[in-house]
């Protein structure tokens, strides 16, 4: 027993080094990037005022709200792909990182997106088929209930149990704290659902 505590003590300086790391390439807002990029309007300022890239298609430019979702994926994936030489607790505690970054960028005073995408490209970096998984559960999702939150609250509570079945127990607990994350930062989208007033995709109300 105390040769394990003293090598969770020694491994503790280097698992917040790839949670430091993590969060500096989560923390890059590349919503708000781009949209200066295509000179377009501040998604902060339009829409929900999020800077993922659901708020990004507000914009009316697919390409940036493409190009978003993207970059947001990546910045899930590449810490957690950096960090697996350095063994799986490394690799998550670089991906939570990441998207603690992201959610509460400290370019932007602590604001930040949603999450999902970052979400979704920490499930690839741990395990490309539950990314995979990942993926389908949000489209699936979104597509059956015609509202975007739905497939991102879908995606996120998904990323564990995928964890879990495609046998990376692991990361289970990793997978808990970022969908935890993620719904937390969808907590008004969650009040409008119940209330029966959250906007589906294409216009309109549940």
């Amino acid at each position: 027993m105390l040769h394990d505590i003293m090598g969770i003590e020694r491994a503790l300086p280097w698992l917040a080094l790839a949670a430091a790391c993590g969060l500096a390439i989560g923390s890059v807002p590349m919503g708000v990037l781009l949209a200066r990029l295509f000179g377009l309007p501040d998604p902060r300022a339009i829409g929900s005022g999020n800077i993922g890239a659901t708020n990004m298609l507000r914009t009316g430019h697919r390409g940036a709200a493409a190009a978003t979702l993207l970059l947001d994926a990546l910045k899930g994936f590449l810490p957690v792909w950096l960090f697996l030489g350095w063994g799986d607790l490394a690799a998550q505690a670089a991906g939570l990182g990441a998207l603690l970054g992201h959610c509460f960028s400290p370019w932007l005073r602590f604001r930040g997106g949603k999450g999902v995408a970052t979400l979704i490209g920490i499930g690839f970096g741990l395990h490309w088929p539950v990314g995979l998984a990942v993926v389908l559960t949000w489209l699936a999702a979104a597509g059956l209930s015609r509202i975007s939150s739905v497939g991102g609250l879908a995606a996120a509570a998904g990323l564990p149990l995928w964890l879990w079945g495609f046998g990376r127990w692991e990361a289970v607990l990793a997978g808990l704290c970022a969908a935890a994350l993620v719904w937390l930062r969808h907590a008004g989208n969650i009040r409008r659902l119940l209330a029966g007033t959250e906007p589906r995709i294409g216009g309109g109300r549940r």
